[in-house]
């Protein structure tokens, strides 16, 4: 019920990313996905025929969901099955995003929104060199926001990476959007092992970065909760 608020649903990770975010804590999906145990489709049909009635939706995210080819075919047979497509995404194949869409194969779409809108602080937080990738992320954005597809924004807020003034950038960009989500960073397991040792925001810090999310759009909410810190 966290994944997809107001929905009961069923969370699909996908792997491979094409980012390399040193906060990314997924970091076997994205850097070494074939160490990972594969579960066959069969299998997550199964599983949604099995809790019939129960589960409502199914989040696809990752990695990149958007990276794969079969995505469109994998959202068709969830639907085929019952399922409303929740689809997360970091934003960089507007085009995937937007033949979705299109065909009426996803219901909701959660876009990753890594840092201010702008080359420097973007290329920082996403820890590749992608001439095109800020490019890819407003197209998509745009997009969503012209769809009427329901959707949100969200932010994980980073020490050292993130503050009052970048939260403030990011939501007066998306001005007039309804739902903007700041996520909780925990510092475990990070992509980048140096990530491991930052000293996460407190309850307190989220509330004053909430504040300066809130001036632009008043809906805008945390999510999850403040992790302990051992270093």
């Amino acid at each position: 019920m966290i994944d997809w608020e107001g929905m009961l649903a069923s969370t699909v990770f996908l792997p491979g990313c094409n980012f390399r975010c040193p906060f990314c804590q997924n970091p076997d999906l994205v850097l070494a996905p074939r160490r990972l145990e594969t579960v066959p489709l069969s299998a997550v049909r199964d599983y949604i025929a099995d809790r019939e009635g129960w589960v409502e939706g199914v989040c696809i995210t990752g990695g990149e969901p958007c990276m794969h080819s079969d995505l469109p075919g994998l959202c068709e047979t969830l639907k085929s099955d019952g399922m409303k497509v929740k689809l997360d995404t970091n934003g960089s194949f507007p085009s995937m995003v937007e033949a979705l869409a299109v065909e009426g194969l996803v219901d909701f779409v959660a876009l990753d929104i890594k840092a201010p809108l702008e080359p420097g602080p973007y290329r920082a937080a996403i820890g590749v060199e992608m001439p095109d990738a800020l490019d890819n992320v407003l197209r998509t954005v745009d997009f969503l926001r012209g769809s009427g597809l329901e959707r949100e924004f969200r932010t994980t807020l980073v020490p050292m990476m993130h503050g009052p003034a970048e939260v403030a950038r990011i939501a007066e960009f998306l001005r007039g959007e309804e739902r903007y989500i700041l996520q909780y960073f925990s510092p475990r397991d990070t992509l980048d092992p140096r990530y491991s040792a930052l000293r996460p925001f407190t309850e307190e810090d989220m509330e004053g970065m909430l504040e300066e999310a809130r001036r632009f759009i008043p809906g805008a909410k945390a999510r999850g909760a403040p992790a302990s810190f051992d270093g």
